[in-house]
């Protein structure tokens, strides 16, 4: 793991009780959806991971328990590093907190969960169809 990786994995984990893996050189930390709000803003604050580049989903349909994996790809151009977050989430009413208060470009990275997984997306201001016609039920 990378050097100065290691001490904010360790905050992480100590904090949200988040568990880190490596593989192929990149570093993903799971995190409940309950941590993911709090984790990401002392990321942004504390750690200058003051970029969200990505947000999206895995289906490991038929499996129910997790059904999705949440995705979120974190950068801090300041410490030239990026650290994946990975979020569980069961498949009946899938649904995440928003972190549009923490990154506002969250906003239709969230609605695209939405409209391509059928994730929702708790406290989201604007959660409506992006690119599926409105009348779409998937």
């Amino acid at each position: 793991m990378d050097k100065q990786l290691q001490p904010i994995v360790q905050v992480l984990e100590k904090d949200f009780g988040a568990e880190a893996k490596e593989s192929f050189g990149e570093v993903e930390v799971l995190l409940s959806s309950e941590h993911i709000v709090a984790a990401s803003q002392k990321l942004r604050d504390e750690f200058e991971f003051t970029f969200l580049s990505t947000i999206t989903a895995v289906d490991y349909f038929p499996e129910e328990s997790p059904r999705f994996h949440i995705v979120y790809v974190l950068n801090s151009f300041n410490k030239n590093l990026q650290l994946t977050l990975r979020v569980p989430v069961n498949g009946e009413k899938p649904t995440i907190p928003t972190l549009i208060e923490v990154f506002k470009n969250a906003n239709w990275r969230e609605r695209e969960l939405w409209d391509m997984f059928g994730i929702t997306v708790e406290g989201h201001p604007d959660l409506r169809r992006l690119l599926m016609p409105d009348d779409w039920d998937g």
